[in-house]
């Protein structure tokens, strides 16, 4: 087992990780708890060798068995460094040779995030403005194999994600597809939700399903947020359903979720707040349905687009809403 290389962060009891598509352990503090898990076992992915600039983010792509796994560090108050560092030390340990490295706005923030794979919330949670991302390849056997790492936090919680390709073994039989074997102790980490229930028949009926089958945006009407808040007061409103149902109809369809506000308070804040609203959309309408998070991406445009006046309540509160917007295909 690979030991930590950096003690003096004084990190708590610690607990070895297997990671079966490569031969190696993966070692993360005794407070980490796996929330999820995707396994195939023969898959290609696009592994980000450099930062999101111009509008592209270069890539290699990767092929041979793949694992995703997620942990969440309850009241973890270390930074995303301190996260990183000791599970690179590892990686660097285990013969792994860094190709990319970046930090946030470095990797090209919203860009970047969006343009690589991560499981969804609440399984893996990436703040914009605090993540770092690690590609690392080395030659084994069998071919090159990669790992990638993104770590990020929240208030009270850090997240690491760390992405396996390992090159099929010889005389392996990879033509079955798997599933995930993760079954987490619930007493340890708490309900994991549920797979998302089948949508209704007649997927692109209403407004929603309307307007962006005709190229247009589309407000959903029934979300709603307090004022300076973030939370939906209800994750399975109808113009969810007709968004999830509508991408499940058309699967090159991608939409761009954009979050507004109104203008009371800051405008830095509402824009954040916008942001916020958006990722709280998004996270309810990928429990709905299994589509790719990659179709989904979420932008905050604060006050800028205002729809009523900003001197009432009722314009305020019309002026708090999320859009669902057509994006280009891929």
């Amino acid at each position: 087992m690979t030991a930590l290389a950096r003690p003096a962060l004084a990190l708590p009891l610690l607990v070895a990780l297997q990671a079966p598509v490569l031969a190696f352990d993966l070692v993360l503090p005794s407070a980490a708890k796996p929330s999820g898990e995707r396994v195939e076992a023969l898959a290609s992915h696009a592994v980000a060798t450099g930062p999101w600039k111009a509008g592209t983010l270069p890539t290699t792509t990767a092929e041979g068995s793949l694992r995703q796994t997620a942990w969440k560090l309850a009241g973890a108050d270390r930074g995303t460094l301190d996260l990183l560092r000791p599970l690179r030390d590892q990686i660097t340990a285990a013969g792994f040779t860094t190709v990319f490295e970046c930090e946030s706005t470095g990797c090209g923030g919203f860009d970047f995030r969006y343009g690589i794979e991560i499981l969804p919330e609440p399984e893996m949670h990436v703040d914009l403005g605090d993540f770092r991302f690690l590609a690392a390849r080395r030659d084994g056997g069998n071919g090159p194999e990669w790992v990638t790492l993104i770590v990020s936090r929240s208030a009270d919680t850090g997240f690491v994600q760390l992405t396996e390709i390992g090159a099929p073994v010889a005389g392996e039989d990879v033509t079955l597809s798997t599933k995930s074997d993760f079954t987490p102790d619930l007493a340890e980490t708490g309900s994991i939700d549920p797979a998302p229930a089948a949508l209704p028949a007649n997927p692109v009926t209403g407004p929603v399903a309307q307007a962006l089958s005709a190229g247009q945006a589309a407000v959903l009407e029934d979300l709603s947020f307090a004022s300076g808040a973030a939370d939906l007061t209800a994750s399975d409103t109808d113009s969810l359903r007709q968004l999830a149902n509508w991408l499940v109809a058309n699967p090159d369809a991608r939409v761009e979720l954009v979050g507004h506000t109104d203008a009371s308070g800051n405008a830095g804040a509402n824009t954040a707040l916008s942001l916020a609203r958006a990722e709280a959309a998004r996270s309810a309408l990928l429990a709905l349905a299994d589509i790719d998070p990659a179709r989904i991406t979420a932008r905050g445009a604060g006050p800028d687009s205002p729809r009523a006046t900003n001197d009432t309540q009722e314009g305020r509160a019309q002026n708090r809403r999320v859009e669902a917007i057509p994006a280009p295909t891929l």
